[in-house]
């Protein structure tokens, strides 16, 4: 029962990552207001495919909810009806959540499907938590954070709802994320205290430390990288996209701090490699994350010096929550109780 649980805990783990992975393709091809009303898509469950379907048309069947673009704005069916041969306003009402109104297929299909890994990944922790309620008697503490993770997810969802309705305000936006860490710690403690495995890992109160004050700093790096995700945003706004070369040009002083921050980064891991090597105390996932800490300077340094390479934003931000999770799974291996090295 046990493996089947933790299947399933590993299985909706992926699925936030893909949600994760998807969010990082929104923002790479700008296509966070391809649906600007939530939780459909234009009024539709299944969004549209061509300008036609949310022109007005007459003798056209609509329903209650739906959405056409007219003169700039959205405008959203009162009741189910069938239009006239002219357009009559008492059938619409303006939609007011916000003055967005441009349709993008493109667009609205990339968001249209991070919201369905969002649906699907929300379907998985509702199964797990239930899943967990067999945990209750023995380790209440899996089937709280199963709750949890419930009510994370769902809150996730409101935070994605406002962050259309904000028309992607950068703040909302970097809460979205923030949340879907605690999303994948939560997952990743179910994970562990789940497991029955004999590891082969060894106690040392320092590498705990050091494991310790590497994840916070990874934390803060990610904050960092926010506030300068922020700050790109707004320089593609003023700039254009064809504006690459121009995007850092007068960086804000985040970004220095945030590029000399990850020196500390690699040098902190690196040492922290090196002493769970030297001491023999198992935790394979060190490897890991080296491999993740190389990556992560490498897409950095082609964002700046190869003027935002294609995908080098997203796979910087995925890398990063990969990044947050191997390190707080070996936290929690470097927390559990084992025999010391030195008294063997």
């Amino acid at each position: 029962m046990k493996a089947s649980f933790r299947k399933l805990a590993k299985l909706t783990l992926i699925l936030v990552y893909l949600v994760i992975v998807a969010g990082a393709v929104v923002r790479m091809t700008g296509s966070g207001m391809g649906c600007p009303d939530w939780p459909k898509c234009f009024g539709y469950y299944i969004p549209p495919t061509e300008d036609s379907e949310l022109q007005w048309q007459s003798g056209q069947a609509y329903k209650k909810g739906q959405v056409i673009i007219l003169e700039e704005t959205l405008q959203v069916a009162k009741e189910d009806f069938t239009s006239n041969t002219t357009f009559d306003s008492s059938n619409w009402e303006l939609y007011t959540k916000h003055n967005y109104a441009i349709f993008n297929p493109w667009h609205t299909w990339i968001e249209y499907i991070n919201r369905l890994f969002g649906a699907l990944a929300g379907l998985a922790t509702l199964i797990l938590a239930f899943g967990a309620l067999k945990y209750w008697k023995k380790q209440k503490r899996v089937t709280i954070l199963a709750w949890l993770v419930v009510l994370g997810m769902g809150f996730q969802a409101w935070l994605g709802a406002t962050v259309v309705y904000s028309v992607l305000e950068p703040v909302k936006i970097t809460l979205h994320m923030l949340m879907a860490l605690l999303i994948v710690a939560m997952l990743l403690y179910i994970i562990y205290k789940v497991n029955d495995e004999d590891k082969r890992i060894y106690y040392d109160r320092t590498t705990l430390i050091l494991a310790s004050f590497a994840l916070m700093l990874t934390l803060v790096q990610i904050g960092l990288g926010t506030q300068v995700r922020q700050f790109v945003d707004h320089q593609i706004e003023m700039m254009g996209d064809s504006s690459k070369r121009q995007w850092l040009n007068d960086p804000s002083i985040i970004f220095y701090i945030h590029r000399s921050f990850s020196i500390i980064v690699i040098l902190v891991n690196a040492f922290l490699a090196y002493r769970i090597f030297k001491l023999n105390l198992g935790h394979v996932k060190i490897v890991w994350i080296l491999f993740l800490v190389v990556i992560e300077a490498f897409s950095g340094m082609a964002m700046y010096y190869l003027d935002f390479p294609f995908a080098s934003q997203p796979l910087h931000l995925v890398i990063a929550s990969i990044l947050f999770g191997v390190q707080f799974y070996l936290v929690l291996d470097a927390l559990k109780p084992k025999i010391s090295p030195n008294s063997l």
